[in-house]
């Protein structure tokens, strides 16, 4: 014989206390203050993000025969990395040097511990960058916790701006060098000031296969410094270009 008892669902009550408060049955999250350390590791970690910046920020901004040495350019399918040249068909070799560093990543953690992750990874890499910005305008642990129970004042104000301002500074230098991976960045800051930006505006394309000049369907599209600039960079890569 089925069961036919039937289970009421009553709303669910917020707790109160003995005076007929609400109390939330939850803990605000609380902001972690963490301390300045010093070590033979700390130390490591800092040689680290050095090598690890110097090579992000300052790879897109080094040339090679004319051209950027490390440019992936996505219009034309092709990948410089120095004087190796890499087209769609080759992606094999790029998979192959995937799962070696995989492999090796794996092999390194299994060997000597979290290598990766301690000293090299951006997430590491960027969070001691940040914390020393935070450490250098706000104070140390117990000066950046007093300066946030404290009340607002100018004080206060141009600390938290500051520390604010470096950090976004930063986040638009890291983006800008990034997108300089997939555009020729040198082309890429003289049009931040003429805010010339738009698709298509690889000014630095080195391929055989791009003409020697810019199509007028293609300049409508675009400012007339950009356009010259386009004529002229092809121009230049179809002679020097092999």
């Amino acid at each position: 014989m089925a069961d036919s008892r039937v289970i009421p669902i009553a709303a669910a009550q917020a707790a109160t206390d003995a005076e007929g408060e609400t109390v939330w049955l939850y803990e605000k999250q609380k902001k972690i203050y963490p301390r300045s350390v010093t070590g033979w590791f700390v130390n490591w970690r800092w040689v680290m993000v050095w090598i690890t910046q110097l090579v992000f920020y300052g790879l897109p901004w080094l040339s090679w025969n004319g051209r950027p040495a490390v440019l992936f350019e996505l219009a034309s399918r092709r990948f410089y990395i120095f004087g190796l040249v890499l087209h769609p068909q080759d992606f094999i070799y790029l998979t192959a040097l995937l799962v070696i560093s995989a492999l090796s990543l794996f092999l390194f953690t299994a060997v000597a511990g979290r290598l990766w992750c301690g000293f090299a990874c951006p997430q590491t890499v960027y969070t001691e960058i940040f914390l020393w910005v935070e450490r250098h305008t706000e104070g140390d642990r117990i000066a950046r916790m007093r300066l946030d129970a404290a009340p607002w004042s100018f004080d206060k104000l141009w600390r938290k701006g500051a520390k604010q301002g470096i950090w976004l500074a930063l986040g638009l230098w890291t983006g800008f060098s990034f997108v300089g991976y997939f555009t020729p960045i040198r082309a890429l800051w003289a049009e931040a000031f003429t805010l010339g930006f738009g698709p298509g505006n690889g000014s630095g394309c080195c391929s055989t296969a791009s003409p020697p000049t810019a199509t007028p369907a293609t300049c409508a599209s675009r400012s007339a410094p950009t356009c010259a600039r386009t004529r002229a960079s092809r121009a230049r890569c179809s002679t020097t270009t092999p």
